[in-house]
């Protein structure tokens, strides 16, 4: 029945398993297994004894205990189709449930490279359709609290669903996909523009807190947020565009699609909040003694404590910069899924009892056509796949050499004695003549040897290795073939497992690089900004400082970054740039515009902006912190980071900028008040 599937290529069990024997001097290839009900206990046991002993069955299609055996079937699949992996899930998951119901005393399990594609895409998509109304639902109540308004509540509302919805529209009028990574775009775009307007509202509220109107407080609140807003917007698109560097499309995919809703949600919070904010009847509570509230005194307490702050801090970063180092890139990327989800339950199984779902596929060649019967070549494949067996994580290895061993005792009348490589080259190409004639169709061996027999394949089956541990048997795969084989007949591992564990190195180091131009960029863009060298260069601290901190914290908990998290300082680069570029801006308002002192200037912006950055950081960690629940670690691990990332990200602002803005401008005061005394004296 696995036939029918869509997509089949070809199917092999214990069944259909072409099994030779002599029978006098003829070759006989018939299935392992025909008409069942009918065999006898010995028949039974004859066939279960031959596949115990099969190279090409033991730990591929049944376990050594004989408890547990595989339907193989292979797919291939067409360019560019992103539902086939779909269909063909949904093929068996039907004929897997049909057999359920036929045979309840068998346990069923589905994995597999085909499935395990289609359970990314599956699991991102239920990410979006129940973990995404979480978010929302989170957001707009920590946006509540906040703002204690509903009408401010309403404008959010708003101005995030027009983004999303926006976004995501154009996307599609474009003919633009979501795959996996990118599927956490909306998420994004909704947090994105929650932190947008809440600068607006925050500032409006405290305007009219003050006895300012609703149009002079909201008047005053553009005036004061709009230019940071469009910064910090393109700030973040500069961000999201570095991902461009990953060696991954649809991390490019994520940072494209990330960068148009950055742009939509600035878009709606300049012309369509204050219009929205301007019409509809706003009640703020009554006003209270600003210094009462607790970021006030928290701005106190900064001031007061800044030298021991300033060295804690220091020293605290220093020590989980020296913890990075902990971290390696590593990814198992059946463990992208957690128990919950039945292929990864599946998928233990079939590692724990029968053999893994990970391949490194080689192509051995000889330079000549109907090279693959030479003696010296079937020798040369046979002591290869004998190295790999040795190796630990290794479960089997399909290669031709098991099959001419197995022809060449038949022949002889299935004397164990002749399990052995053919001697002669003639005698071997004769063999496999006969034996190709007498294979029906659908299992021939044009899986495993190429039309003019120059090459062979060699199918390496691993157990759920990590791709640090892929990539070493790789290397030591390679040092084997160049010690020991011809240079012609030496080959590249292959295969989606390898794949995977290159793409995981090759896209740290580019994404290095894409992070160091975001640096660069977004440096000019803060010295632009704010017309100050020394400002720009202070402002490097405090947007480098989480992610380094953060990355330290999970070498010392976690220890493992996947191909996932290797995008997330580019992704968090322009968001955490957004908070020091608000703080500066009204720092620097109170020192150029209200001509205060450095002390009065940071408490002037813990007054205007802390409980807005304090605000915006709580609605983007509720926002994240929803991923972590997810069963897809590219979420969860993405999620958990990310809020990481952010928090630390605030206290940077809080606990290293301000008084590191007092340690050097207080200086330059401090000599510019002792020259004036001179001066006068």
């Amino acid at each position: 029945q696995s036939w029918q599937m869509p997509y089949v290529r070809r199917v092999d069990s214990i069944v259909n398993f072409q099994h030779t024997s002599a029978e006098g001097e003829d070759l006989v290839v018939r299935n392992l297994v025909e008409n069942p009900r009918s065999l006898s206990d010995k028949e039974l046991a004859k066939i279960k004894e031959i596949a115990l002993q099969e190279p090409l069955l033991l730990n591929r299609l049944i376990s050594p205990s004989a408890h547990v055996t595989g339907v193989y079937v292979t797919v291939l699949l067409p360019e560019k189709s992103f539902d086939a992996p779909a269909q063909v899930t949904d093929a068996a998951r039907k004929l897997m449930e049909q057999a359920r119901r036929l045979y309840p005393e068998i346990d069923f399990y589905l994995t597999g490279g085909v499935i395990m594609d289609n359970a990314f895409g599956e699991y991102s998509q239920k990410d979006i359709e129940t973990l995404a109304p979480i978010v929302y639902g989170i957001i707009l109540l920590v946006t509540f609290l906040t703002l204690r308004s509903v009408a401010g509540t309403v404008a959010v509302l708003l101005i995030t669903a027009f983004s999303v919805i926006t976004t995501v529209g154009l996307l599609g009028w474009m003919g633009l996909h979501f795959t996996p990574p990118s599927a956490a775009m909306p998420s994004i775009v909704l947090t994105l523009a929650v932190a947008d307007t809440m600068h607006i509202l925050v500032s409006m509220f405290q305007g009219m807190r003050r006895g300012l109107n609703r149009h002079d407080a909201l008047i005053e609140s553009l005036s004061m947020n709009i230019w940071p807003i469009i910064f910090t917007s393109l700030t973040d698109a500069v961000g999201f565009l570095t991902m461009n560097f990953s060696e991954v499309p649809p991390f490019r995919d994520l940072g494209n699609y990330a960068t148009l809703g950055v742009l939509v949600a600035l878009i709606y919070s300049i012309f369509f909040l204050p219009a929205f904010m301007a019409v509809i009847p706003v009640q703020v509570p009554a006003s209270q003694d600003s210094k009462s509230l607790p970021i006030d005194r928290l701005g106190d307490f900064i001031v007061r404590r800044r030298k021991s702050l300033l060295w804690g801090t220091s020293i605290a970063t220093l020590v989980l910069f020296a913890l990075i180092p902990l971290n390696e890139l590593n990814d198992q990327y059946v463990r992208y899924f957690d128990e919950r989800v039945d292929f990864r339950r599946a998928t233990d199984f079939t590692v724990d009892h029968l053999g893994g779902i990970y391949e490194i596929h080689y192509s051995m060649s000889t330079p000549e056509n109907g090279g693959i019967a030479s003696p010296e070549y079937l020798n040369q494949l046979d002591a290869f796949a004998r190295w790999y067996q040795r190796q630990p994580g290794v479960v089997h290895v399909n290669t031709l050499a098991d099959t001419m061993k197995r022809l060449n005792k038949n022949i002889h009348g299935d004397d164990p004695a002749w399990y052995r490589v053919p001697d002669d080259r003639a005698l071997a190409a004769q063999y496999l003549l006969l034996y190709e004639l007498s294979l029906p169709f659908g299992l021939d061996l044009n899986d495993q040897i190429n039309v003019d027999q120059s090459a062979s394949r060699v199918v390496v089956t691993l157990k759920n290795l990590t791709s640090k541990e892929i990539l070493a048997m790789e290397d030591s795969a390679q040092q084997w073939l160049r010690d020991h084989l011809p240079v012609g007949m030496t080959a590249q591992g292959t295969g989606p497992a390898l794949m995977f564990a290159h793409l995981g190195q090759r896209n740290i180091r580019s994404m290095i690089n894409g992070s160091m131009v975001g640096i660069l960029l977004i440096s000019g863009t803060m010295i632009f900004t704010f017309r100050s060298l020394k400002i720009g260069a202070i402002s490097l601290i405090p947007n480098l400082v989480p992610a380094g901190m953060a990355f330290g914290i999970w070498g010392l908990f976690i220890g493992e970054v996947g191909l996932a998290l290797s995008v997330v300082f580019s992704m968090t680069l322009g968001i955490v740039v957004d908070d020091t570029i608000h703080f500066l801006n009204h720092y620097l308002h109170a020192k150029r515009e209200e001509e205060m002192e450095t002390e009065a200037a940071i408490r002037y912006a813990f007054s205007h902006v802390g409980g807005a950055l304090l605000s915006t950081t709580l609605i983007l960690v509720a926002g994240f912190s929803v991923l972590t629940f997810s069963a897809f670690k590219l979420n969860s691990s993405l999620g958990a980071l990310t809020v990481l990332i952010f928090t630390l990200a605030l206290l940077a602002d809080f606990l290293l900028l301000a008084p590191l803005l007092m340690q050097l401008d207080g200086k330059r005061e401090g000599m510019e008040s002792r020259v004036t005394s001179q001066v006068e004296a």
